[in-house]
């Protein structure tokens, strides 16, 4: 007979049931961040271009556009080039955000943290939380359109290439995220 625990001993809610598993921890930082390395390096041996993510928000935006006026987005100078052989879809940006959507729904679920919460600080409302973060967003979009590229376009694929634009950017973010945490780190704590 062996000493091993039986499935009777395994922790159950006040209602019988057994317990749900734990959440598992998450990935070290540094494995995640080789792991990124490889999939950027992949990506430009197989695709021969850099990893982005708001280039596929805007060409799922233009072709909302174009199903409402085709003629004003296909005549327009931004805009008009992504029909040219048809859909605005049909470029790996739209599949690679696709993926990546999936793909962190896989990894979120393996480990046990699908959830619906709102992460916030405790003197911070949900519904302010996420109008502020709806705010973020779209002013980050925006700007990365203006830009030229997201965060993941200027700093991963521009940094890996060694643009001097890309590495001026990476600067400007960090140093404008060390000079607003003051003001927003009252937020987070109690």
């Amino acid at each position: 007979m062996t000493n091993s625990p039986s499935r009777d001993d395994a922790p159950t809610t006040p209602a019988g049931a057994p317990a749900p598993r734990p959440a598992q921890p998450y990935w070290n930082p540094y494995v995640a961040g080789v792991g990124l390395g490889l999939t950027l390096l992949l990506a430009f041996v197989v695709l021969g271009t850099g990893l982005g993510a708001s280039g596929s928000l805007a060409r799922v935006a233009a072709e909302g556009a174009h199903a409402l006026a085709p003629r004003a987005v296909e005549s327009n100078g931004y805009l008009g080039a992504w029909f040219a052989d048809g859909s605005a879809l049909a470029n790996y940006l739209v599949f690679l955000s696709i993926g990546t959507l999936l793909g962190g729904f896989a990894s979120a679920l393996f480990a046990r943290r699908v959830r619906a919460t709102v992460e916030r600080g405790p003197r911070i409302a949900p519904r302010a939380r996420l109008v502020f973060a709806l705010a973020g967003g779209l002013l980050a979009g925006f700007a990365a359109r203006m830009a030229g590229g997201c965060t993941s376009g200027q700093a991963l694929s521009g940094g890996a290439l060694l643009l001097a634009g890309s590495w001026a950017f990476l600067v400007a973010v960090f140093a404008g995220g060390f000079l607003v945490a003051p003001l927003v780190r009252k937020e987070w704590t109690s």
